[in-house]
């Protein structure tokens, strides 16, 4: 009686030991599907938009000398700019500037100008899968700093480009990357670098934005499929992080960063969140917590820009709404057409120079 008693159990402990082993696999490849789901809805090809409300590169012809380039990243070949001012040298240093997700070097042309104005020679590229590079999809986070790497590298092997003192520029996807980069061979050729609204880490932000998509507990719960995923896709790379750089080197690093930052969030993913943890004596840091001023891409815009930018947006919804999200090509051609592009792309002075008077005072690297 005592015998069977125990076999009874043993077989009970076996059949939920089994039941818990096929519910973990079950879930297990349940959250792997959804994790490749998410990531390839979220890095998908991002090619120049037919509209746009901001300056475009044929908007700014006759004010910027550029030079079309293009350098590998991987087994995609990339599309860099070289920008100066007509009849000058620009030879005060160069500006890298490396781009958002979803963007291109055009989406930050208005910075670009901005730097030219100040002396700068400006280097800016589109990454992987963005704008005119190659690449069936943008690949995912860490991308961003493999093509800052592979950018530094066609800078090196430039003539007129190898001598000048190197600053970078960053926003999101980018401002991951003028930091993650720090952790490569490039480093010690980096007088400055300003980071805005940039995340620490790839796992980090990828866990925040999913628990926005699919909640919190599963976004947690699946941390080990989002990381493996990773890992998969990029290797090392995959464990990059924006502080290991930054610690990395003694490089000045301007990180800057929104209060109600909906993309990144100031005290969640973002690179200042983890400021205890930064042990660069060569560090700054500004908070953004003015209205209009706060959040992920308006850092950097005009109060009345952001304004313009809110109002039409507002307008354009409407329209969305009321062709049943179909608006005809006409009339989406007439409401770019109307849009003042230069106040939509007018920068926060104020913002721009600390930036600047950031750089040049790292003009000389010791």
């Amino acid at each position: 009686m005592g015998t069977t008693s125990v076999v009874h159990k043993e077989r009970s402990a076996a059949k939920i030991i089994l039941w818990i082993a096929i519910f973990l696999l079950f879930f297990s490849v349940v959250a792997f599907f959804l994790v490749k789901h998410l990531y390839d809805k979220s890095f998908t090809r991002v090619d120049r938009p037919e509209h746009s409300g901001f300056i475009r590169f044929s908007d700014v012809a006759d004010k910027l000398d550029v030079t079309e380039v293009q350098f590998p990243s991987g087994l995609n070949m990339l599309a860099g700019y070289i920008f100066s001012a007509f009849g000058a040298e620009n030879g005060k240093g160069l500006v890298v500037i490396a781009h958002g997700l979803g963007g291109g070097a055009e989406s930050y042309l208005a910075e670009t100008m901005y730097f030219v104005e100040q002396g700068w020679r400006v280097f800016s590229y589109d990454c992987t899968g963005s704008h005119s590079s190659e690449g069936k999809n943008t690949r995912g986070l860490p991308q961003s700093a493999i093509d800052l790497d592979a950018a530094l590298t066609y800078v090196a092997g430039n003539d007129a480009l190898s001598s000048l003192p190197v600053m970078l520029y960053g926003h999101s996807w980018g401002g991951y990357a003028v930091t993650a980069v720090l952790n490569y061979d490039h480093r010690n050729k980096i007088n400055a670098v300003a980071s805005i609204a940039g995340y620490n880490a790839p796992i980090e932000i990828l866990v925040e934005q999913a628990s926005k998509m699919i909640g919190p507990f599963v976004a947690y719960v699946a941390y080990p499929v989002e990381w493996a995923y990773q890992k998969v896709l990029f290797g090392s790379a995959a464990d990059v992080t924006a502080v290991d750089g930054i610690n990395n080197t003694d490089t000045a690093v301007l990180i800057i960063h929104g209060t109600e930052d909906q993309a990144i969030s100031y005290n969640g993913a973002a690179i200042i969140a983890h400021r205890d943890e930064i042990t660069n004596p060569n560090v700054a840091y500004k908070t953004c917590s003015a209205e209009n001023q706060n959040g992920h891409s308006n850092l950097f815009r005009s109060v009345p820009a952001t304004a313009y930018i809110n109002e039409k947006n507002a307008e354009y919804k409407q329209t969305y709404e009321q062709w049943k999200k179909k608006i005809p090509d006409d009339i989406k051609a007439e409401y770019y057409a109307n849009l003042d592009k230069n106040l939509v792309s007018e920068l926060d002075a104020d913002f721009m120079e600390e930036v600047n008077g950031f750089f040049e005072a790292h003009l000389n690297k010791e």
